[in-house]
């Protein structure tokens, strides 16, 4: 607890929190300021997604009073990783603080609703509190300012288009006019009759008014007191200093040498949880003086210790307008760095200090301190002052430097240039924003006076060993010489040998790492060359077609179009059918007010369950012992396989798939062996880590090929085949084969997998809250697991935080033992995963191999094709026979292939259960068939655009499973695309441009998709639903989908609005649940708005029969009316409504059948620009043309489309699933983990709704939309394989190359092949153990 300070001085923790003083007499250091929120003052609009400041989610504004500049500053933070003892004496602003549903949303809460940018909801409130933020500093931002706000923030759902356009409103360039505005006269996009791209009306924003906004507390302004407090908190298990002078700072670090300094506690945060470091003794300097000082000196800028990040940025901006170019040449390469470092929310809190003592060797800063020879002050009490050089010597070790434990880094010195000093960063990560470096570097030269000879190199180098390096033999040798193209090659054959990496080193990655180290190096040599052009100083010409390596990144701010068929003429007003009507719970979600499953109020007596896991990928379990856990604090129980009364082993396509706790052995790293039952959820983990399990390892089964050579299969193999495939590649011109890998993909839906199992105490009854998309196995799974009937527990759903599949089987692995362990101690118990518990334990997309034999004609006509598929199911089968059965039957994508066989194998592995992921194995087999076109368009010389459109399938044409396609829209997708991209005029302009840049590429692509609506398994593909009608007129809905961001409840509410002829105001749906609608299928496959809305539909129409005769009674009477006549006439208000898809099924035996009810069709053409030299890319546009029949949301349907294609963008171009070649996972959260963030979205994103489609085997004519955009998305995957070709002729080589998925910039680089890559042939398969494999 906290004591009273020898000094009298007040430890008593006092900050504000929506305008309201919190007293906290009790503050306890590993508090943050998110559990504080969220459990101490029941603020849950604030979320957790990930624990380490990576999405977002639980993004607040903290305020302070500075008093030097005498103004308040307003800063985004991560709550998860401020500790409430750094908030002493701060205003803290959360989403509920802001605007409510009640009271009235702030205008940023509202334009973000009515753009229709919050589908799941989760991250919602960290993406409000970052606008907010920005508009209280800054209330008329430019787009770009706007757009950069968000770094930090990530989103799922959205595909962040919609986010960006309601922001846009804010800024300083929004025109009231809207798309009529005039500077929309010239857009591409040509606009049909009878359709609409308005989809939201902006003319009735509430204006924003900053008056309005919450007022700085006045307590915190008028009183310095809590700036020069003493603070000591003591807690259970760490003590917390926040000094105040330097002699106490000084004091504290003799007192306590081994103590760490916490300024935004980023790093030692997520060293604490998640590498549960132990640090006893943390001290905050951020009240010291004269470590927040800056100060301006003749050497350059003096910066404080615990100056922040974006500080840093802020005053190095100010110099630049202050000082000469040449004198700044540090600072702009500072900045540009910053613009690339984390987020604001991290650069808000962390200190300059903090970034140099953590000695990563992959540091952002640290190279361009290194290689600018920054100098720093350090103090201690026993050594007093000393000035420190950062340059070959400071670094000394792994996190470790040349300032010694009881020193504290008092300021850093950046040097001003001079004249003759040229400088430059850079910097490849995965992701561009808020990413870790691969590799970075500072570089800095200087030339003796007017003349381009070398006085001194300087190059510094992250991410090539445990330190950040200098290679001084290089540096040394090239003094003297001129700076000429003979050089480059003497310093890449230098830093070749000086930087060596041997394969399999940590990280990964070796000849990609290695050969960024003089791509960087030549594109400082280009960028010099340019300025000692300017400075006119003798040196060679930089060739006209090199100069694209030496610009910096700048994307222009995004752009889009969404353009969609209006209702028909006459269609009454209150018909919402067709719309785009917003997501009913917008309003609470961008309140804060949407209640998730972690939301729900802490109950008595509850406990936290935290899991025992394996740390093996295949073992025997020797021995479990729980002992010294059980003796810890808030420990109350273990359990484990022998605490289960029913059965301890479930399969979600087969009995006894998998254990649920597993008893003598474990399968995958991750796997549940048992639980630990605590107070707290830190309680539980921290005992749950101290179970002690013994082990006898077994040789892990990890990869495909592993899986192959071992013959570890989970069943025989399924086949498809038509035609005949030997006759085919006989009538060939030309037959080929290859093989393709397509990597895996994590879910990452922002809400982590959370139960609330509560014991009811009457007959075994409980009731579980779950984040499933399944309830009914939910239900049903758990009553096997405590032997009792499936009528006893009762499984609810508000809504989950995204799911994508993710949530519909391995939701399971959570939920049964959090009911087994309330079935045992009778009291409620609850479970959240953290990040990196989710994605070790929970599995995700499969991936694929695929070895294929084409054949074709001279003309590109395929005629034949046998495929073998291989998926990694991971230790059990789960839902991986299905996927692969989709797999199979989108083997032909959109394409007619007369004769031809795939055959799909399931392998399995010693990885944790792979699952349903948005697709269903849908894209796995379509990326294979495109990557055998994209080897014919290369051995034909032909455009692979060409050949895709020559073999489209054509109305009437039969798939390779029989089923005819009627009606066909894939040439009609296709042709539109073609048409509203303008792909003729600017594949020219590609190759323009490529004929002249040497290091910049281009490519452009059309992509079709045609993707088959229904769930493979013939029994799902049911649905039911209940509908009350209360006698005031108000409907309550129930179905059995679940809503997770997709807008399922709002499509029901539009199709019960219709079917009703009633307003949609009028009808409510509350949840989904185990005691309203039986027997469910998960909420998966597409499939939900067609199988709930036929049984919605069906209900609808029971009920108005039944009121029939009241109306045709009265036909002028209101809804109300008849309501209340027809109860009086006791005429049954509520029915049951039940859909089953008729005329469907598929046997594999006989081959014979038609699997799908219909079918989804669309095209994509993107433009990428990729950097030959790094294997960065950016996406310049892309445009989608997509058949949704008629569309029951338009807005809905194209944020789905939207969503889909970012997801699966990251799917095709940056999502690496990274394990060791034992089955441990590298890949645990969003710090090493790279979804897309909003400025990874193409520059100009135009979405069509295809006009003219009518599909009758859907509720009211529409089409499923969940999944089939996704395959979109690798329209941008091809487009940079075509830039990769352009790259490679340049270089002399043609003809096919492989490119695998994700096309990372790692392997982007290392298909561009030049002279720098050839310096580091990649080892043989088998000569090396790998840091990481292809799964």
């Amino acid at each position: 607890m906290s004591v009273e300070n020898p000094d009298g001085t007040s430890s008593e923790l006092v900050f504000f929190v929506n305008g309201k003083k919190v007293l906290e007499k009790h503050a306890e250091p590993e508090t943050t300021l998110l559990q504080y929120l969220r459990q101490k003052l029941g603020l849950p609009g604030t979320k957790l997604g990930c624990g380490e400041g990576g999405c977002g989610a639980c993004t607040v504004m903290v305020s302070r009073y500075d008093r030097e500049a005498q103004t308040v500053r307003h800063f985004s933070v991560n709550a998860c990783l401020a500790p409430v003892c750094s908030m002493h004496g701060m205003a803290v602003t959360t989403v509920e603080g802001i605007g409510s549903v009640k009271h009235g949303l702030h205008p940023v809460q509202e334009r973000l609703a009515a753009s229709h940018g919050s589908q799941c909801g989760f991250c919602t409130p960290g993406i409000i509190m970052s606008m907010y933020t920005l508009l209280r500093n800054n209330p008329q931002p430019s787009i770009a300012t706007m757009e950069k706000a968000f770094e930090g923030n990530l989103c799922r759902c959205t595909g962040y288009r919609p986010i960006l356009d309601g922001f846009r409103t804010f800024t300083k360039e929004y025109c009231q006019m809207g798309e009529n505005c005039c500077r929309n006269k010239n857009n591409n996009q040509k606009q049909e009759e009878g359709t609409a791209s308005r989809l939201v009306n902006g003319v009735d924003y509430v204006p924003l008014d900053p008056s309005q906004d919450p007022i700085f507390p006045p307590e915190l302004r008028n009183t310095e007191q809590y700036d020069r407090d003493y603070l000591v908190y003591r807690g259970e298990r760490v003590t917390w200093y926040r000094p105040h002078t330097l002699a106490e700072l000084l004091d504290l670090k003799s007192q306590f040498p081994d103590a760490k300094l916490v300024i935004g506690n980023t790093e030692i945060g997520i060293e604490m949880k998640f590498k549960k470091m132990k640090y006893p003794v943390l001290i905050n300097p951020s009240h010291v003086p004269e470590l927040v000082k800056v100060e301006h000196t003749e050497a350059g800028i003096r910066f404080g210790g615990s100056v922040t990040l974006s500080r840093i940025d802020e005053e190095l901006k100010l110099a630049l307008e202050k000082y000469p170019d040449q004198q700044t040449r540090v600072f702009t390469a500072v900045i540009e760095m910053l613009r690339w470092f984390a987020g604001y929310q991290i650069r808000n809190v962390a200190a300059v200090a903090g970034n140099i003592i953590t000695a990563s060797p992959i540091s952002d800063l640290n190279p361009l301190f290194l290689a600018c020879g920054a100098m720093l002050q350090v103090h201690s009490k026993e050594r007093g002052l000393r000035e420190v050089q950062m340059n070959e010597k400071f670094f000394l070790g792994y996190r470790r430097t040349a300032v010694n434990q009881d020193e504290i880094v008092l300021n850093i010195t950046l040097p001003f240039t001079a004249k003759t000093k040229y400088f430059a960063g850079y910097k490849q990560a995965y992701r561009r924003e808020d990413d870790i470096a691969t590799v970075n570097a500072g570089m800095l030269v200087e030339f003796e006076d007017n003349s381009n000879v070398i006085k001194e190199l300087s190059l510094a180098y992250g991410g090539m060993a445990i330190t950040t390096v200098m290679p001084t033999r290089t540096l040394t040798e090239v003094v003297g010489r001129h700076w000429d193209d003979r050089l480059v090659d003497d310093v890449c054959r230098l830093l070749t040998e000086e930087m060596p990496l041997a394969a399999g080193s940590p990280g990964g990655m070796v000849e990609y790492r290695r050969s960024l180290t003089l791509s960087f190096f030549f594109k400082f040599y280009l960028t010099v060359q340019q300025q000692l052009q300017t400075m006119h100083i003798p040196t060679s010409k930089v060739p006209s077609y090199f100069q694209s390596a030496t610009t910096l990144f700048h994307k222009d701010p995004s752009r889009s179009s969404q353009i969609f068929q209006e209702v028909a003429p006459g269609q009454l007003q209150q018909d919402p059918v067709g719309r785009p009507l917003g997501h009913f719970s917008a309003a609470k979600q961008v309140a804060g007010e949407a209640i998730y499953i972690d939301d729900i109020p802490k109950m008595h007596n509850e406990l936290y369950i935290g899991f025992v896991m394996s740390n093996k990928a295949y073992a025997n379990i020797i021995s479990v012992d729980p002992s010294a856990a059980l003796a810890m604090p808030g420990v109350v129980d273990y359990i484990c396989h022998k605490d289960v009364p029913g059965h301890n082993s479930w399969g979600a396509a087969v009995q006894d798939d998998e254990e649920i706790f597993a008893s003598k052995q474990v399968l995958t790293q991750g796997q549940i062996i048992g639980a630990i039952l605590a107070e707290t959820q830190a309680q539980a983990q921290r005992a749950a880590d101290s179970v002690k399990v013994e082990y006898e390892e077994l040789e892990p089964v990890i990869t495909i090929k592993e899986a192959i050579k071992a013959g570890s299969y989970h069943r025989p193999p399924n086949s498809i085949s038509c035609g005949d495939v030997e006759a085919g590649f006989q009538q060939a011109d030309h037959v080929l084969e290859g093989e393709s890998h397509m990597g895996g993909q994590e879910h990452f839906y922002l809400e982590d997998h959370a139960t609330l199992a509560v014991p009811r105490g009457e007959d075994g009854e409980m009731e579980m809250f779950v984040a499933t998309q399944n309830p009914s196995e939910t239900q049903h799974v758990a009553a096997e697991a405590l032997d009792i009937p499936a009528n006893r527990i009762v499984v609810r759903v508000k809504r989950l935080g995204g799911g994508f599949g993710g949530k519909e089987t391995r939701s399971i692995v959570f939920s049964t033992p959090c009911a087994i362990a309330a079935n045992k101690l009778g009291r409620p118990v609850r479970v959240m995963l953290d990040r990196d518990e989710d994605m070790v334990m929970s599995g995700g997309r499969h991936p694929f191999l695929a070895r294929y034999k084409v054949g074709f004609m001279d003309s590109g006509k395929i005629v034949a094709l046998e495929v073998n598929l291989y998926s990694n199911a991971g230790m059990s089968l789960d839902l991986s026979s299905a996927v692969m059965d989709r797999a199979l039957f989108h083997s032909d994508n959109a394409y007619k292939i007369p004769n031809m066989k795939v055959t799909g194998y399931v392998c399995k592995t010693n990885t944790p259960s792979n699952t349903a992921f948005r697709g269903f194995g849908g894209p796995q087999g379509m990326m294979m068939v495109e990557q055998w076109i994209s080897d014919l368009a290369g051995t034909l010389g032909m455009s692979p655009t060409k050949i895709r459109e020559l073999n489209l399938y054509q109305e009437g044409d039969r798939t390779h499973f029989g089923q005819e396609l009627s009606p066909c829209f894939i040439q009609k997708c296709f042709d539109e695309c073609v048409k509203q991209s303008d792909f003729l005029r600017r594949k020219t302009e590609v190759d323009i441009f490529n004929s002249e840049n040497r290091w910049k590429k281009r490519g452009i692509t059309v992509i079709p998709t045609k993707f088959g609506i229904a769930y493979t398994a013939l029994h799902l593909n049911q649905a039911g639903s209940l509908v009350h009608i209360y006698q005031d007129g108000s409907v309550l809905l129930t179905h059995g989908g679940v809503e997770m961001g997709q807008g399922l409840h709002t499509k029901m509410i539009q199709v019960a609005s219709r079917a009703l002829g009633i307003p949609a105001s009028k009808i409510h749906i509350s949840e989904t649940g185990t005691n309203t609608v039986p027997n469910t299928s998960a909420t998966a496959a597409s499939a939900s708005s067609d199988l709930n809305g036929m049984a919605v539909m069906n209900a609808c129409k029971t009920l108005l029969e039944r009121l029939e005769p009241v109306m045709r009674d009265n036909p002028k009477g209101t809804w109300e009316e008849w309501v209340k006549a027809a109860y009086f006439r006791r005429i049954g208000l509520s029915t049951t409504g039940f859909y089953k898809t008729p005329g469907i099924g598929f046997d594999f035996e006989s081959g014979k059948g038609k699997p799908f009810n219909y079918f989804s069709y669309g095209a994509a053409c993107s433009e990428v620009e990729i950097d030959c030299l790094t294997g960065d890319h950016v996406v310049l546009r892309t445009d989608i043309v997509f058949d949704v029949g008629l569309s029951l949301n338009p807005a809905i349907d194209i944020g789905q489309i939207e969503g889909a294609f970012t997801q699966g963008y990251g799917l095709m171009m940056m999502e690496q699933v990274k394990m060791s070649p034992k089955g441990f996972m590298f890949t645990r959260g969003p710090g090493n983990y790279k979804i897309p963030g909003f400025g990874d979205i193409p520059v100009e994103f135009n979405v069509t709704l295809l006009k003219g489609s009518v599909n009758e085997k859907a509720v009211y004519s529409s089409k499923a939309i969940g999944e089939p955009p996704l395959f979109l998305s690798s329209s941008v995957f091809f487009a940079a394989k075509e830039a990769i070709s352009a790259a490679r002729a340049d270089a002399g080589l043609h003809g096919n190359f492989r490119l695998d998925s994700p096309a990372t910039p790692e392997r982007i680089r290392m298909a561009c092949e030049d002279q720098f890559t050839q310096r580091f042939p990649k080892p043989e398969e088998g000569t090396y153990t790998p840091w990481f494999v292809d799964l």
